[in-house]
């Protein structure tokens, strides 16, 4: 019998779901859009302030690993306590949760990756630096090759230790992530609710 994954050691689902990495897939935009119109059609109207593709997947010329990944904005510390018990319910597994925000996962099995798999961060709205290094990347596509690369170099290093791979991202993505919000200044105070 196998064991659920709740029973497995963090060394064991580092095992059981490595890093890798793929060129870029035109399907995760797909993906994204139709997780995300899943998502706005559970939920109460007026909860969800923002829902954005972020990560790796939302960069079309870069490799990235083949998780799509979903940024939720809620208004409120009671919205997102109300919306991670909804997902629950739904199926999505908490990761990781605090006070002001929670990231849950879908298509993670027993038996390894499903055929597609998402990670949600749910946040209160203006946590959303990920749309700073997202936009950034999208308007440097020389940074984005940079991170490109990075990431390529500390796969096969880290394939088996989620944290320490995004360990050695974490500068990187702080840098620029503060250059884009000195360009980008104000830039996502009225933005679009779906983007």
């Amino acid at each position: 019998m196998k064991k659920k994954l709740e029973d497995m050691t963090l060394e064991e689902l580092w095992q059981l779901f490595p890093i890798f990495l793929v060129e870029h897939r035109a399907e995760w935009a797909d993906w994204y859009q139709e997780e995300s119109q899943s998502l706005l059609s559970l939920l109460p109207d007026g909860l969800v302030k923002r829902i954005s593709h972020v990560g790796s997947t939302a960069i079309p010329s870069i490799w990235a690993k083949n998780i799509v990944d979903i940024l939720l904005e809620v208004a409120s510390k009671e919205d997102l306590a109300v919306l991670v018990e909804m997902l629950k319910e739904k199926g999505w597994r908490i990761m990781f949760q605090d006070a002001d925000q929670c990231s849950l996962n879908k298509g993670y099995t027993e038996d390894g990756f499903a055929d597609r798999v998402f990670h949600l961060h749910l946040r209160l709205v203006g946590d959303h630096d990920e749309l700073y290094f997202r936009d950034y990347l999208l308007d440097h596509p020389d940074i984005a090759k940079e991170y490109e690369q990075l990431k390529l170099g500390l796969w096969k290093q880290f394939e088996h230790d989620r944290n320490s791979y995004t360990d050695a991202k974490r500068d990187f993505i702080q840098r620029y992530t503060q250059l884009a919000k000195q360009d980008y200044e104000g830039r996502y105070e009225d933005s679009d609710y779906h983007n």
